[in-house]
């Protein structure tokens, strides 16, 4: 698809595990909630010919090719752990104590 001769292409970015950021990992957990399949991964050659497997992510100005290894996947399911926890303190916190009952 040709890019309109007003906007600016969008940068393409290739990431590895030795340099993901949160931002990144919360894109990628945006957009994989439940992982990823074979399908949603791309395969290409490198300048050294060797395969790389990654998974396409965008945004508005970005793609991001996030490349697939098993440092990656220890990170991402880290961070998604993590998220995990962040909203299970926060259905904690609404629930009622048992103090709060004696007062009725």
């Amino acid at each position: 698809m040709p890019t309109p001769k007003n906007s600016t292409p969008k940068r393409r970015v290739i990431v590895d595990y030795k340099n993901v950021t949160q931002d990144i990992l919360g894109l990628f957990a945006d957009r994989y909630p439940y992982g990823y399949d074979d399908i949603d991964i791309v395969k290409f050659q490198n300048a050294q010919g060797a395969t790389v497997r990654a998974v396409p992510i965008e945004t508005i100005d970005t793609k991001y090719l996030i490349k697939i290894s098993v440092e990656m996947d220890r990170k991402i399911e880290a961070f998604m752990d993590d998220d995990e926890d962040e909203l299970d303190l926060g259905d904690d916190a609404a629930v009622e104590t048992p103090e709060d009952d004696l007062d009725d």
